[in-house]
């Protein structure tokens, strides 16, 4: 202490020696009003240096370790560029990120500092044109992400600093545009397709009501409810149709919401009570005690849910039973999932079919999905329903044993820790039955 405290007197010495002739001179040449204005000017002089010395670091970046990846940004700087909503990364002149913001963590995933652009984008354009950006190139490039969710990207790449060699790369989100541009052709081509059939048959019914049938009490009470059948066949495929189009759409934007699973299961299974009382099904929940919410769109989930249990409901034994289970899955673990399984008692999946189940109008049973109102688009919506929520689907069955169909969603509150442990987590082992994950 007394070491140091003679070290600050030393660092002292000079200006108050300095002080003390300015002082004396002052007094000597002009009197005691120079003195005290001299004193003046001086302890204004150091109240300003102390003011500028307490903001030194809000005005000037605090010395950093030359090994630290960002050292080179300053804190506002980097402030700027980690709260972008466009995915932005910073490159040396070996390819090597030295900066990422939280859009780009986003599309690539944690743990990017000091890795090779190489290896965590594995497109050939994006690395050309990055490695035409270190030549002092600007390039463009269109670039598409398969997994977990096809996104699309317009990839830009420049040389922003020459000493040090310093590069960016910002990446513009064109998902909504592509999917759109697809919805619409993919719209127009189901609706033409699936319309085709309900539509010929109402036309057909209408002429011959027009015609012989005119007067004929029996055939027109007959025909007229088919064609009720028919028009209410088209307004639910054109409403699953919206649906499916919508859900896709936003297929990329992970929801983070807090969830109420448990509610959003027993409304869907309100929802599809009254299906399940004309066949005679029991539709029993079974709920695990301490169940963790999940980070979605409740709306959603509900859906998501309604069409399982309705699905249930249609191909299950009549008089039989339909049992959803809610359970938590590696509780307390990284990778805890809560997992909702709906199992019927029917006639069961062959293996072949298995894998086609979640494709549009796919149908293992055709008369029998369509006698009951089926439109073929419901595990479809299942399927892009989970995806958006980054959880995966599970289907399990046997010729004669029945069908399972488990959900896994990642729980809430911490969704980004919790998609990541989605992305790690370890897929369930197969049973006797064939399983399938999406």
């Amino acid at each position: 202490m007394i070491a140091e405290s003679l070290l600050r007197l030393r660092g002292f010495a000079w200006p108050i020696l300095i002080g003390l002739v300015a002082g004396g001179a002052a007094v000597l040449f002009g009197g005691a009003g120079a003195f005290w204005g001299l004193l003046a000017l001086a302890l204004a002089v150091a109240m300003i240096a102390q003011f500028v010395s307490f903001q030194e670091p809000v005005l000037r970046p605090p010395e950093q370790d030359p090994d630290d990846p960002v050292a080179l940004l300053p804190p506002l700087t980097r402030l700027l560029l980690e709260r972008l909503p466009m995915p932005v990364m910073l490159l040396d002149e070996d390819e090597r990120v030295l900066f990422v913001n939280h859009a780009m963590r986003d599309v690539l995933g944690p743990g990017l500092d000091r890795k090779r652009a190489s290896s965590v984008l594995r497109n050939p354009e994006v690395l050309a044109a990055i490695a035409a950006a270190g030549r002092g190139e600007t390039v463009d490039v269109p670039f598409t992400l398969p997994v977990p969710v096809e996104r699309h990207f317009q990839a830009y790449a420049a040389r922003i600093s020459v000493q040090p060699a310093v590069s960016v790369l910002l990446l513009h989100d064109l998902t909504v545009v592509r999917k759109s541009e697809r919805m619409r052709a993919d719209f127009v081509a189901n609706a033409n397709h699936e319309l085709r059939t309900p539509l010929a048959a109402v036309t057909g019914f209408i002429d011959t009501l027009r015609g012989h049938a005119r007067d004929d009490a029996q055939a027109r009470e007959q025909f007229l409810d088919i064609m009720a059948k028919e028009t209410a066949r088209m307004r639910r495929l054109i409403q699953d149709l919206l649906s499916l189009t919508r859900i896709e759409m936003n297929e990329h934007v992970k929801p983070e919401s807090p969830v109420d699973l448990e509610g959003a299961v027993r409304q869907a299974v309100a929802g599809v009570s009254p299906l399940a009382a004309q066949d005679g099904i029991t539709v029993s929940l079974d709920v695990a005690a301490d169940l963790p919410r999940v980070a979605g769109e409740h709306d959603e989930l509900v859906q998501l849910f309604q069409n399982l249990v309705h699905n249930a409901i249609k191909y299950g034994r009549e008089g039989g039973e339909v049992r959803v289970s809610l359970m938590r899955v590696n509780p307390g673990r990284q990778d805890e999932m809560v997992a909702v399984a709906v199992r019927d008692d029917g006639e069961g999946i062959a293996a072949a079919a298995i894998p086609r189940l979640t494709e549009r109008f796919y149908r293992v049973d055709v008369k029998r999905s369509r006698e009951r109102g089926g439109t073929g688009l419901g595990l479809a919506i299942v399927k892009h329903i989970v995806n958006r929520h980054q959880g995966r689907l599970a289907i399990e069955s046997k010729p004669g044993e029945g069908s399972t169909f488990t959900v896994f969603l990642p729980p809430a509150p911490d969704v980004e820790q919790a998609g990541e442990a989605a992305e790690k987590a370890e897929k369930p082992a197969p049973s006797a039955s064939v399983t399938e994950m999406l």
